[in-house]
């Protein structure tokens, strides 16, 4: 189960994240925690495996309009499927590693992959509840899910 600090990295890594990356902040809503399945996911979903001290999953799930604004406010005008994907699991990655900066060398993360469409769900690791952190940047809303024993 994560503790009130895990969830504080998590935040602070995707803050972080959206601070540098699109140079303009995101708010994080109220973290609540998946009694029941798995949570929903948006039209692209960065997931990385982690091991170490903690095992499970971290997934970014986010819908393409926002990841397209990402892109431009990036400078990037190339808005393809392809770059939606990749820029998904770029989130995802650098999330994760502003984390393991917290958790340190033991928290060992994957290189991501990437689902794209909201049919598909995400394996969770038995056993394990999945918290979810909603965030907000502009008028986009996205999740990042956190699953880790």
């Amino acid at each position: 189960m994560l503790e009130e600090q895990d969830i504080r990295a998590f935040v602070y890594g995707t803050t972080q994240y959206f601070e540098v990356a699109a140079q303009q902040a995101a708010t994080v809503g109220s973290p609540f925690l998946v009694t029941q399945g798995a949570p929903e996911i948006h039209d692209y979903t960065g997931v990385i495996t982690v091991s170490g001290r903690r095992d499970g999953v971290v997934h970014f799930s986010a819908p393409r309009g926002m990841l397209t604004v990402l892109l431009m406010k990036m400078n990037e005008s190339n808005v393809t499927h392809d770059n939606l994907r990749d820029l998904v699991g770029e989130v995802a990655n650098t999330i994760s590693g502003n984390v393991r900066r917290d958790f340190g060398k033991v928290f060992v993360i994957s290189v991501p992959t990437v689902v794209s469409g909201h049919a598909q769900s995400i394996e969770l690791p038995p056993g394990c509840r999945p918290m979810v952190i909603p965030i907000n940047w502009r008028s986009h809303a996205a999740k990042l899910v956190v699953c880790l024993n």
